[in-house]
């Protein structure tokens, strides 16, 4: 029964909403760690893709908050607008969603090809595991954008801190046997993050009780706000700058938030329809509108843009959740961590996040993906190395958009391959040369098709077959009609022509319906020639 009433599978919901707690938690905090925003702004996100986008949206199972596939363009736009004015964006890129929500643009990410889409993806997974690695050493070396990265991280492994470094890597060994280890994967209410979390802690406390000079100084812990009073917890939301609204870059960086931040949502939501296991369907239009909804109020209150996440809403389906209930109960409980127990969560050294940051950006930019895409062809693998590439070197929006046009690259050159057949071998004089044209033959495969005919060698006898094509661009008749009535004759070339409907005005050489056409393609060569005889 697809049930859509709320309480109905409370006690499944409320459990499975502690799960994905659980794993937002640390996510919330590591996004903005990497973001370069303040942590309780990563908090915030959670708790308004929780509770709100919960509640609006129509899927049951996926889970909104910060995104990893966000941090890059939110890096450079905090850099570049400050903190205050970046927020105006999100609120831009709130009301742009709600917009492409009412035009029905729910199918926009139909149009990025795979590769395109996967290229961002890694390269947005190279730039988490790069700006990660001082905080995972101990550095305060600040990664900058470019080539001059490489002398940032030389530089960042010449400030290297021993005991950072061990709770990173006790956090990584963690992170990874806790996923490798199978007895351990059945403990579906202890996520791994909250076991490196926990980790991070325990040892840096034993640091502090042994006096050990290996002690995390308070500057390399998460440092949220500690209110103790009404004022001081309304004090601790950033204030969006208004004025920044007539600040065309602020457009820029809201458009682009919007685009990544949509796609990203429906691919989620595409994904997480196939983890439902009740099937039920999910109007994107109306998911549009709710995170358009879920980023202005997080815009207004100080937080991060967010979008549906692979990882909460795979952790909230494993964990049972029937109805977007437990999306909401994660939000509430965020909600009820960040109020009561603040002093803790800022025991947590900052190492922890980065190895829990190093995993994911991993994940994006996984070699097997590389190995995926370079077994599928260069026609996939070029687009999708250059989009990663262009997105570490060049920025997000120049990455994709230098993808996308090799891509449209590739398909055109594809097309124009794909227009017609041409056997290649070596001819001798007399042979008989085919050119069979495949069904669609437009503009765009002129050029080539030219070419082909230019280099055909004198006195050679040559087929153009038509008779599979279903549509053939005026262009390309004119330059058959024009080959083998001026060309051909100048070169000694006999030209049949087969199989063009009388639409294309080409007058054919040999009349034959098809069966007797099938008849005459199994000739022999011989055959053919005496067909040129005649």
């Amino acid at each position: 029964m697809k049930s859509n009433n709320l309480f109905a599978h409370l006690k499944s919901d409320v459990a499975s909403g502690l799960v994905v707690f659980l794993v937002a938690l640390p996510l919330c905090l590591g996004i903005a760690l990497a973001s370069g925003a303040p942590l309780f702004a990563g908090i915030i996100s959670g708790i308004i893709g929780g509770i709100v986008v919960g509640f609006l949206s129509q899927s049951h199972i996926s889970v909104s908050g910060p995104a990893a596939g966000l941090t890059a363009i939110v890096f450079v736009a905090i850099t570049d607008l400050g903190y205050e004015a970046f927020l105006i964006a999100v609120i831009l890129a709130g009301a742009m969603q709600i917009l492409l929500g009412f035009v029905k643009a729910g199918t926009i990410s139909n149009y990025f090809p795979s590769n395109v889409i996967e290229g961002m993806l890694a390269g947005i997974g190279v730039i988490i595991l790069i700006q990660q690695i001082p905080l995972a050493l101990g550095s305060d070396v600040e990664i900058s954008s470019g080539f001059g990265l490489f002398a940032d991280l030389f530089t960042a492994f010449q400030e290297i801190q021993p005991g950072i470094l061990i709770i990173t890597a006790a956090s990584l060994t963690v992170l990874i046997v806790w996923n490798k280890v199978a007895a351990l994967k059945k403990l579906k209410l202890v996520p791994g993050a909250l076991v490196a979390v926990a980790t991070g802690i325990l040892i840096n406390g034993i640091f502090i009780m042994t006096n050990s000079s290996l002690v995390v100084t308070p500057e390399y812990l998460v440092s949220l706000p500690v209110p103790t009073s009404f004022e001081e917890f309304k004090g601790i939301f950033a204030t969006p700058s208004y004025d920044a609204i007539f600040n065309p870059v602020v457009w820029v960086v809201a458009f682009t938030i919007t685009i990544v931040a949509s796609i990203e949502t429906l691919l989620c939501i595409e994904a997480t329809e196939r983890l439902d296991p009740l099937k039920r369907f999910v109007n994107t239009n109306m998911e549009l509108k709710a995170q358009g909804i879920g980023n202005i109020i997080s815009g207004v209150l100080g937080g991060l843009p967010m979008t549906s996440v692979v990882v909460r809403s795979s952790a909230n389906s494993n964990a049972g959740a029937k109805t977007k209930m437990s999306a909401i109960v994660h939000g509430l409980l965020l909600l009820i961590c960040v109020l009561s127990i603040p002093t803790i969560l800022n025991m947590i050294p900052m190492a922890t996040l980065a190895a829990i940051l190093l995993m994911i950006g991993y994940k994006l930019a996984n070699p097997s993906t590389v190995k995926h895409f370079w077994q599928r062809g260069k026609y996939q693998f070029i687009p999708f190395i250059i989009t990663l590439l262009a997105v570490v070197f060049l920025g997000l929006l120049n990455g994709v958009a230098l993808g996308m046009f090799m891509s449209i690259v590739f398909i055109l050159r594809g097309n124009i391959k794909k227009a017609y057949y041409f056997r290649t071998e070596e001819y001798k004089r007399g042979d008989v040369i085919h050119v069979d044209l495949a069904q669609e033959v437009s503009f765009l495969n002129k050029a080539a098709i030219k070419l082909t005919l230019n280099k055909l060698p004198d006195h050679s006898n040559v087929i153009i077959d038509a008779s599979d094509t279903v549509y053939i661009a005026q262009d390309v008749l004119d330059l058959i009609n024009e080959f083998k009535m001026i060309n051909a004759e100048e070169k000694g070339i006999t030209v049949v022509l087969i199989g063009f409907k009388k639409a294309y005005k080409l007058e054919n050489d040999i009349e034959s319906n098809n069966n007797v056409y099938t008849e005459k393609r199994v000739l022999s060569e011989d055959k053919y020639s005496e067909l040129f005889q005649n």
